[in-house]
């Protein structure tokens, strides 16, 4: 995404970060995503955990449903991203993730 935000987006960051509970978060995005996309956006998750595992992309795949484009594109973020999956991930620890 580009370096300058626009205020919507900056607005979403806010609103995130002002949820308190696991209810909470998952009201707004259930109010904000489509099924499909929070299937996606946790699909892209879990491949995180799995590549980060040490999975093959066959594994990952077969054991997700994800394409190999998306493995490799979350595999990219993880490689030159800026840590956002690796600090979800770290910080999710023990927990469901």
């Amino acid at each position: 995404m580009k370096q300058e935000q626009s205020q919507p987006i900056k607005a979403l960051y806010r609103a995130l970060l002002s949820l308190q509970t696991e209810e909470e978060c998952e009201a707004l995005l259930e109010d904000l995503c489509t099924i499909k996309e929070l299937q996606d956006l946790s699909q892209r998750l879990c491949v995180a955990r799995l590549l980060k595992e040490g999975k093959s992309y066959q594994v990952i795949s077969r054991e997700t449903g994800a394409s190999t484009a998306t493995i490799c594109r979350v595999n990219k973020c993880l490689v030159y991203g800026k840590g956002g999956y690796r600090r979800a991930l770290e910080r999710g620890e023990g927990k469901q993730i």
